[in-house]
């Protein structure tokens, strides 16, 4: 029989006594029959042992459960949120007019993009492409990259980016005009109603319902869609397209001749590429600057503006754009 000294004798009678109410003692134990006294002895080394066994079958899974070992994850994200990023890099390079870095990143960007095969990744790729190329003024090259994120979003099933692809196209094809612009507003309003999360691409889809519409010289109604974009802009702090915004309104005023009312809002563009420090985005303000004074007849303030755009230009060393500005009062 398993011996036990006197404090556990002690813990377990104490426990008996607990639960179940016996009235004796250690020190009464000598009054105690011998008939109990066997069984009492034989119930607490069967307490002693369960507990020995409970502890030994306890003891692995609670330093399992404690383990500092990692969990693994369900899915990993590391090389995707890389292209993520990479393509962010990409958008601000054209948000700044800076193309040929823009491709550069570009490249890198379509590498981790195939390397996920991730669909989403590969759609926003391809849009990134086409922005790039449509700026550089190679409008067709542009709008194959767009038909085929548009080809890739409708087979993956990523039904919003292939609204927002759709929108793009939608530009394009307002802006080469392939499409009247009544069909481009009616289209875009159509996609933009499809897209829940992507705030930007609703804001774009804002936008070129603007240009649409200043494109049938409804030009009050242009600048309620384009300050739509501006309000998602602001509230998202995009600061290079919130100051697009502003030069999209200032276009429309002056379309319609509001002098202070274009110079205005060309000073709101200013601050806020002041605030991305968007150096191309400020040269292009400036220049509009220019052509708003010219327009109006201030020869002396409209040469202030041009040769600050050409300063600026120049800063970037964008020298056929700087001499573009100098000479636009000839």
């Amino acid at each position: 029989m398993m011996k036990m000294n006197r404090k556990k004798a002690a813990f377990y009678e104490g426990f008996l006594k607990n639960s179940w109410e016996f009235t004796v003692t250690l020190d009464e134990k000598a009054g105690i029959e011998p008939l109990f006294r066997k069984f009492f002895l034989k119930l607490t080394e069967y307490w002693e042992m369960s507990y020995a066994l409970l502890f030994l079958i306890l003891t692995p899974l609670f330093l399992s459960a404690c383990s500092s070992a990692p969990k693994r994850p369900a899915e990993i994200f590391s090389v995707r949120q890389l292209g993520e990023n990479q393509l962010e890099l990409v958008n601000e390079a054209v948000d700044q007019g800076d193309y040929e870095r823009a491709l550069g990143l570009l490249t890198e960007a379509k590498r981790l993009a195939a390397a996920t095969d991730d669909p989403g990744l590969l759609v926003r790729t391809k849009l990134a492409e086409g922005g790039v190329l449509y700026n550089q003024g190679k409008a067709e090259r542009a709008e194959a990259a767009w038909s085929a994120a548009l080809l890739e979003a409708e087979t993956s099933g990523e039904t919003e980016l292939a609204a927002q692809t759709r929108i793009y196209l939608a530009r394009n094809a307002l802006l080469t005009k392939k499409a009247s612009p009544g069909e481009v507003a009616a289209q875009v309003t159509k996609e933009i109603a499809s897209i829940k999360k992507d705030t930007l691409a609703i804001a774009l889809g804002w936008n070129v319902i603007g240009l649409a519409e200043k494109e049938k010289n409804n030009y009050a109604v242009a600048e309620t869609y384009f300050k739509k974009a501006l309000a998602i802009h602001e509230k998202a702090n995009y600061l290079e397209q919130a100051a697009y915004d502003w030069y999209l309104i200032a276009s429309s005023r002056s379309m319609s001749g509001q002098f202070t009312a274009t110079i205005e809002a060309l000073n709101s563009a200013i601050q806020f590429d002041r605030r991305a420090e968007n150096t191309w985005g400020l040269a292009s303000d400036w220049r509009a600057m220019g052509d708003v004074y010219k327009k109006a007849g201030k020869t002396a303030e409209a040469k202030a503006a041009y040769a600050r755009a050409a300063d600026i230009y120049r800063s970037i060393n964008r020298v056929r754009e700087a001499e573009n500005a100098e000479n636009r009062l000839q």
